[in-house]
């Protein structure tokens, strides 16, 4: 048996052409930051979404090092109340 081709299952791809992506960069090796202060709310904001969950590393471009240093930080800033741990009154 020979098998029938449809021509409604034709492959459709888009025509737009995607922009450049930014090349991502931990910014704790850039700037040269050792330690990460837990009591900075202000900087620890930039690595939580409105929900209050701990931005991934794909999308902050943070180095696996660092990420970990960033999440611990979070934890610790909630724990003292310095974070809310939902996010209901961030930003």
């Amino acid at each position: 048996m020979k098998k029938k081709s449809n021509a409604t299952t034709a492959m459709v791809f888009n025509t737009m052409p995607e922009a450049p992506q930014k090349k991502k960069f931990c910014r704790f090796k850039k700037n040269g930051i050792k330690y990460l202060d837990y009591k900075d709310a202000n900087f620890l904001l930039k690595f939580v979404n409105d929900q209050g969950k701990v931005l991934p590393r794909r999308l902050t471009g943070t180095s696996l090092k660092y990420q970990r240093k960033v999440t611990q930080a979070i934890k610790r800033a909630r724990h003292i109340a310095v974070l809310p741990f939902t996010g209901d009154s961030l930003k």
